[in-house]
């Protein structure tokens, strides 16, 4: 597996790269976004991690470039840890986000994590299903979501959130149950991630996202979606 790390703070990215390197895996990297959206280019990573504040070219400002030709997994560096900090880092297309000053243990935990569900994104993507329900279409094969035959814009892990509810209608999942199943991980304190992803799947998704009709509230339970009309419970 080839990671590319980029952060201005040369000494954080050599100890990421000996770190990981000592994990198996193979390091490049880079010290600016520009340059990590050149080298995002080449399509040979597997995983990008990608500090927010960088010269030249941010890291968000990088991340949402590197969106428009790659769904490579990216996990963001930042020293800021509020909600709509982190809100911004998914919206730019994200999928973790690990607050400095981190642990090594709990970010090659998250580089796992994210792998393991590329790996396994790619072997589904050899399969041709279809999974439809409600005018909703998830084209397996291509890892693509249609409302009413067109394509709806989603994040990697806003899809695969999506086919998790879609594939297990009215089955009500705990947050830490879909973070385990979207992200590979449970990381305590951290379920509010499944709250953003929620709540941007039901911008894109719901007629009124105040009152969706189709992925639904549990109260104090979870998330689930709903496969016939019917009020929220």
């Amino acid at each position: 597996m080839k990671i590319l790390v980029v952060d201005d703070e040369k000494l954080l990215v050599k100890g990421i790269t000996f770190n990981l390197q000592n994990e198996g895996y193979e390091v490049e990297a880079a010290y600016d976004g520009a340059t990590a959206v050149e080298l995002a280019r080449r399509g040979d990573f597997d995983l990008i991690i990608l500090d927010w504040m960088m010269p030249e070219k941010s890291g968000s400002e990088a991340c949402m470039e590197i969106r428009t030709f790659s769904d490579v997994p990216i996990i963001m560096l930042t020293a800021k840890s509020e909600d709509s900090d982190k809100i911004m880092g998914f919206a730019c297309g994200a999928d973790d986000y690990v607050t400095k000053p981190f642990n090594i243990l709990e970010l090659k935990a998250r580089i796992r994590a994210l792998l393991r569900r590329a790996s396994g994104s790619r072997r589904q993507q050899k399969e041709s299903s279809l999974l439809e329900c409600r005018g909703f279409t998830l084209d397996m094969s291509q890892r693509v979501a249609l409302r009413e035959g067109r394509v709806v814009d989603l994040t990697a892990k806003e899809y695969e959130l999506l086919e998790v509810l879609m594939k297990n209608p009215r089955h009500v999942f705990s947050r830490e149950k879909l973070m385990d199943r979207v992200w590979g991980y449970t990381y305590a304190g951290d379920y509010r991630t499944v709250d953003v992803h929620i709540r941007r799947l039901r911008e894109k998704l719901e007629p009124d996202p105040a009152q969706p009709k189709y992925i639904l509230t549990k109260w104090g339970v979870g998330y689930y979606f709903q496969d016939e009309e019917q009020s929220a419970v």
